[in-house]
């Protein structure tokens, strides 16, 4: 049987994980990070990945993220569990320790040496029995997986139907993975979320960022009501904190930490070690934009609220 496209449009946010003062994972705020998203209109969740602070995480932790985001989705979206990981063996560990936690689909960051054994990997993986594998197509100084591969897994392995890229620039990449596989491989984009609009154009089905939800999905909607001169509207307003925040990921988990605590989603700012320092001068700056974030996502979410009668109607 042929596959078809999988069914997930929209946004798929990248949760952080939030910390307690001494360091603990604070389960209860990922709850309520979870239902201030799904409020806002996302798609779906990826946990925990690389925004989380993923392989500073202990495969215990990761367990229990899993299992408290998939508690609070409660089936409303779906979760896909991050079983990425460079060692083969713990990475089958957590995997199976995400299918065990209710979690039946799964994002693999697998480094790439080579097709046979990248291959590998993916096959060990599938054979735990997965509905979905979505694959991380990480590479900041390149193109990332061979389109090759990617169109071998996706014709071999069953459950592999979605493919997150993430490559320096993701633009020709998204449109190539998309033509090889007749645009029945689910594609979205993560990192390059300043090409948002151009991913759009070119056909990606869902994007993954970290925060901002009520803006991200008034864009989304905005886009694919037709009105994109709205979208893009829209979209420049997030342009001054992508600015800040897209220096470094580091920075990112920095800033979006410090806006959820503000937001009083997250007990805390904090972040785990190692990681880059966020000085005196980073400070100040996130101060002024967590201030015009919050004035954003306010706006947003009266924006989008008074889209939704107008797609029930449709």
């Amino acid at each position: 049987m042929e596959k078809t496209l999988y069914p997930l449009r929209g946004i798929v946010t990248v949760l952080n994980t939030p910390f307690t003062a001494d360091d603990t994972v604070a389960l209860p705020a990922l709850a309520r990070h979870a239902e201030a998203a799904i409020q806002a209109g996302v798609a779906g969740f990826l946990v925990p990945a690389m925004a989380a602070e993923v392989y500073k995480l202990s495969e215990a932790e990761r367990r229990a993220m899993v299992e408290t985001v998939v508690a609070a989705s409660a089936g409303r979206v779906p979760v896909i569990g991050g079983a990425g990981a460079g060692d083969g063996a713990q990475r089958l560990r957590v995997a199976r320790a995400i299918l065990a936690a209710g979690c039946p689909n799964l994002l693999l960051q697998i480094p790439f040496t080579n097709a046979a054994d990248y291959r590998e990997a993916v096959l060990r993986v599938a054979e735990l029995g997965p509905d979905l594998i979505m694959l991380q197509d990480w590479d900041f100084g390149g193109g990332g997986l061979p389109l090759e591969l990617i169109c071998q897994l996706f014709e071999e392995v069953e459950s592999f139907r979605c493919l997150k890229i993430e490559t320096t620039p993701a633009g020709p990449k998204y449109s190539a993975v998309l033509a090889a596989t007749g645009g029945r491989l689910h594609v979205s984009g993560g990192w390059a979320v300043s090409n948002m609009l151009e991913a759009f154009e070119r056909g990606v089905h869902a994007f993954m960022p970290t925060g901002l939800h009520e803006l991200y999905t008034l864009i989304d909607d905005l886009y694919r009501r037709g009105d994109t001169a709205g979208a893009a509207r829209w979209f420049e307003k997030t342009l001054p904190i992508l600015a800040f925040a897209n220096q470094h990921l580091d920075i990112s988990i920095h800033f979006f930490k410090r806006l959820l605590h503000r937001q009083g989603i997250y007990p805390t700012p904090q972040v785990r070690a190692p990681i880059l320092p966020f000085d005196s001068y980073h400070e100040h700056r996130a101060g002024v934009l967590i201030d015009y974030a919050l004035a954003l996502l306010a706006q947003a979410a009266a924006a989008r609220a008074a889209l939704l009668p107008a797609a029930r109607a449709l």
